[in-house]
């Protein structure tokens, strides 16, 4: 028996509590939202999952409970570009943009035509998510199938001008560098070098305890922990 967008909400509604609320606002959020770890986001997955037109019709409440379930139940496999960019244009902040629209766009057919689209965009959320939908395009596809001079030009392009980009756009610049490190074996040393050229992110993240990390630091713990080229089965989370 599947659920109806009804039926959702009011569960998402039960889940949801001030503190999270509070917090997800300070972050960027705004209503309507009911405040609903993602933990427990999860929970209501296999019920949503059953119903394809559900998990779509979520997202396009504008509430960000819901948009973010929708990118955990959606199969993006058929994922249309339309609806792809439709989402990229309604993520209204980084959770949704760099999270929710940028898991589903890099396990779908078009993820790098569309994460290269997004990273020219002037709007500095759908440029974000452009970066964000590459770097997990990149943590889940085998070496061999990735563009790699075109990922090179990428760090050199980020090495030339992280520090005057837009906020967000820093931040996910910063990680894409990280992730190169991390997952592509033949890239590794390159982002090891643009990672120590560009040294410390500044990101304004309001009022919160997010930090950015430095990019040395992190890909040095991935050597470390012998998981370097090491992919990921899925970026949805």
């Amino acid at each position: 028996m599947t659920v109806t967008v009804n039926e959702i909400m009011e569960k998402l509604g039960q889940l949801g509590t001030e503190q999270t609320k509070s917090t997800f606002i300070r972050h960027g959020a705004k209503e309507p939202l009911f405040g609903v770890r993602v933990g427990d986001l999860k929970k209501l997955v296999k019920e949503v999952k059953k119903d394809q037109e559900v998990a779509r019709a979520l997202y396009a409440t504008g509430n960000s409970d819901a948009m973010y379930l929708a990118g955990l139940t959606v199969n993006p496999k058929t994922a249309t570009k339309q609806m792809l960019q439709e989402w990229a244009r309604q993520a209204y902040w980084y959770m949704i943009a760099e999270y929710t629209v940028a898991g589903v766009a890099a396990e779908s057919p078009y993820a790098v035509e569309l994460a290269r689209e997004w990273i020219q965009s002037s709007d500095e959320q759908i440029a974000t998510c452009g970066w964000s939908t590459y770097a997990n395009y990149i943590s889940i596809t085998p070496d061999e199938q990735l563009d790699r001079e075109e990922i090179a030009t990428l760090l050199r392009h980020i090495e030339a001008g992280i520090h005057e980009e837009r906020n967000r756009v820093r931040y996910n610049m910063n990680t894409f560098v990280i992730v190169v490190g991390t997952y592509v074996t033949q890239l590794h040393e390159e982002a090891v070098r643009v990672a120590n050229q560009i040294g410390k992110v500044h990101v304004n993240v309001g009022q919160t305890a997010c930090k950015v990390p430095l990019a040395s630091d992190y890909i040095d713990k991935i050597v470390k922990m012998n998981r370097v080229g090491k992919k990921r089965k899925t970026c949805i989370c």
